[in-house]
């Protein structure tokens, strides 16, 4: 959601007058300084992380409206084969035949990371892949797409709006259907917050067709 807001946000002040003060960071980081009492007027999370923080009284029962979905997507340098992302079993053959790929770390890299790591398990190519992988450091400095850039890796594996924020690569897809994994991300309005009113208006305005375009623009579907 970052390139989305980085574009929204001045939208949003000038049509409004209300200004927005956007804190990012891993829905897992996001949801547990919630859970611990970070005060905010709007949460944007994952939908289980949202409905979890509704349990928890958190955030305010019937007050999630769903703003984007994020597929895992496969990138390459520029210019270079792209891989097969027909089928699963296609795709297996591409990764088999990398000598590298990028992709998050499966355990405090993000969700993409984990996923695959169960993908690779699934495809029976753990081994394999272990040996290959090449891992970013975290963070906006770690994207899959950067790795690629340096020319350390074939492969790039990460949401796709991740690999479209990187300049000088060629993003060939999202992995196919049989082992993609769809992220909705929920928006909510937490107990904490201290301007309700302005809260929801913000909320609203994400599910504008303004912003849904740029929400597609920047490698997310609009909810």
């Amino acid at each position: 959601m970052k390139m989305v807001f980085e574009e929204l946000s001045p939208r949003f002040e000038r049509e409004t007058g209300n200004r927005l003060a956007v804190g990012l960071g891993p829905s897992l980081v996001l949801e547990k300084r919630l859970n611990e009492g970070e005060a905010a007027d709007v949460a944007i999370v994952t939908d289980p992380g949202a409905r979890d923080l509704v349990g928890r009284g958190k955030l305010v029962a019937g007050s999630l409206v769903a703003i984007a979905r994020s597929l895992i997507g496969v990138a390459v340098p520029k210019g270079a084969p792209k891989p097969d992302l027909s089928s699963a079993e296609a795709f297996k053959r591409s990764l088999l035949a990398a000598k590298s790929i990028a992709l998050s770390k499966p355990v405090g890299g993000g969700a993409s990371g984990a996923h695959m790591a169960k993908v690779f398990e699934q495809l029976g190519i753990t081994e394999a892949m272990t040996a290959k992988a090449k891992y970013g450091a975290g963070g906006a400095a770690g994207l899959a797409g950067l790795v690629l850039l340096r020319g350390e890796a074939d492969i790039g594996i990460q949401q796709m709006a991740e690999l479209m924020a990187v300049d000088g690569i060629d993003v060939v897809g999202p992995l196919p259907t049989e082992i993609q994994s769809a992220t909705m991300f929920t928006a909510g309005l937490p107990k904490s917050a201290a301007h309700p009113i302005e809260a929801r208006a913000a909320i609203a305005y994400l599910t504008t067709p303004a912003a849904k375009s740029v929400i597609k623009a920047k490698g997310l579907e609009p909810a």
